[in-house]
């Protein structure tokens, strides 16, 4: 071999000798990182409502398995006292890193949170918004999910059913519930009694008034979604309750249809002002139907064992196209929190199958996942209200609550004789868009 052979020789030797150190002193490098920094270590701090530390104690235990440096401290507040105290720790810095907000908040509350992180195939837990929208029901998607951005997610979803009183149903002789709202007028004229002054003294449905119906609102917003009505504009800057569709006031026939029961010139007069608040109505058997949310199995449960009363799916004006309609709480992230990424990351297995298989399991709430649904669908108190969560809908709300003030306050108006159907709704409307006008969209 001549001398310039030979020195080329040495050269490819030198390159790949080096090549080899700066490979091993890489992968050096990542050993002593990982090993160094573990897994994540945070401490969380977990603001709710309704649920309790008892109903979050087995999940989170069980997160740990998959994240074992993160720690959850969970607070429970009141409904009254919680939105006020969570707006006003976040003001001074010291709110909570996990935040449960209710499924219309994303309109006024979206720029207190942080959206999940972007997903990493391997990498971390985080889904996409295409994944969640496979995972979970339309309506949270809707909901919770905002340019392709998720803001939270679902623990459950629940939505309104028909709740009956067996024993006055067989009393009546009606074999079973209504299935469509006409044969619930019929079930409802069957079941309202008077006595001779004209006094209700057993009510076929608690509906037609605001203040002594539980989520009166929410059942004329069902009535009206079931209508046809489009809530918002396209562009959610504005409600559009007295829009016309198809050359029919679907609004106005919706609160007609709803005060009609609360009238005593309508064949479907069966409530009043004068009559106890419905839940109670109904644990004390003065009122045969109403209608209500799954928490309430367990309250009716708690006030009266021995009450005997089924569930049924929410009557419906189309068969060929069920709306039901949803209200629930769901959990994000605060943009001030210092553990953003920890805090996704027990909330991802909140939310995954395993987590909320343990969690709802604790809580006997119906699913928000789909692959959940089909095992809850035959559970007795669960069942219908985990069905109808795939056809569950909400509709935008800049703040739930001012809404549903308003929307008493016109049902009370309507009921009253101070405004006309037409005029009660077009007021509505308009206070609706004067609050809309005043926040940030």
């Amino acid at each position: 071999m001549n001398l310039s052979g030979l020195m080329d020789t040495k050269k490819i030797f030198y390159v790949l000798a080096g090549g080899i150190a700066l490979l091993v002193l890489f992968t050096v490098i990542i050993i002593l990182r990982n090993v160094g920094s573990g897994p994540t270590q945070a401490t969380l701090e977990f603001w709710g409502v309704y649920d309790t530390k008892q109903d979050l104690a087995k999940v989170t235990t069980s997160s740990q398995v998959i994240n074992p440096g993160i720690k959850v401290n969970y607070k429970q507040f009141s409904y009254e006292d919680y939105e006020k105290a969570l707006i006003d720790a976040l003001a001074t810095g010291t709110g909570p890193d996990i935040i449960m907000i209710h499924n219309t908040w994303l309109a006024k509350h979206r720029t207190k949170l942080t959206p999940m992180p972007e997903s990493q195939a391997d990498i971390n837990p985080f889904i996409t918004s295409k994944q969640f929208q496979d995972q979970f029901v339309d309506v949270a998607y809707n909901d919770l999910v905002y340019q392709e951005k998720i803001y939270a997610l679902p623990l459950y979803v629940d939505t309104l059913a028909l709740f009956y009183n067996k024993d006055m149903f067989n009393t009546a002789g009606i074999p079973r519930p209504p299935k469509d709202w006409e044969e619930f007028n019929q079930d409802v004229e069957l079941l309202t009694k008077f006595d001779n002054a004209g006094n209700i003294i057993q009510a076929g449905a608690a509906l037609g008034t605001a203040r002594n119906v539980n989520r009166s609102t929410d059942i004329l917003a069902a009535l009206m979604i079931q209508s046809g009505v489009k809530m918002t504009n396209i562009t959610n800057t504005a409600v559009s309750f007295t829009r016309s569709v198809d050359s029919k006031r679907v609004g106005e026939n919706s609160l007609q249809y709803y005060t009609d029961f609360a009238n005593p010139l309508k064949t479907v007069y069966a409530w009043n002002d004068s009559q106890h608040y419905s839940v109670d109505s109904f644990v004390e058997g003065g009122v045969a139907m109403m209608f209500n949310y799954s928490h309430q199995v367990n309250v009716l449960r708690q006030k009266l064992a021995r009450l005997n009363f089924n569930i049924a799916p929410m009557p419906q004006f189309s068969e060929l196209d069920s709306k039901n309609y949803a209200n629930y709480w769901a959990v994000g992230v605060s943009n001030a929190s210092k553990n953003q990424e920890a805090a996704w990351r027990y909330l991802s297995y909140l939310a995954s199958r395993d987590g909320a298989s343990i969690y709802l399991a604790e809580t006997s709430r119906p699913s928000a996942r789909r692959d959940i649904i089909e095992n809850q669908k035959n559970d007795p108190a669960l069942g219908i209200f985990a069905f109808q969560a795939l056809s569950a809908k909400s509709w935008f709300q800049i703040d739930n609550n001012a809404i549903d003030s308003i929307l008493a306050d016109m049902i009370d108006e309507v009921n009253s004789k101070k405004a006309t159907i037409r005029a009660a709704l077009r007021s509505a409307e308009s206070k609706i868009n004067t609050l809309m006008s005043r926040q940030p969209q």
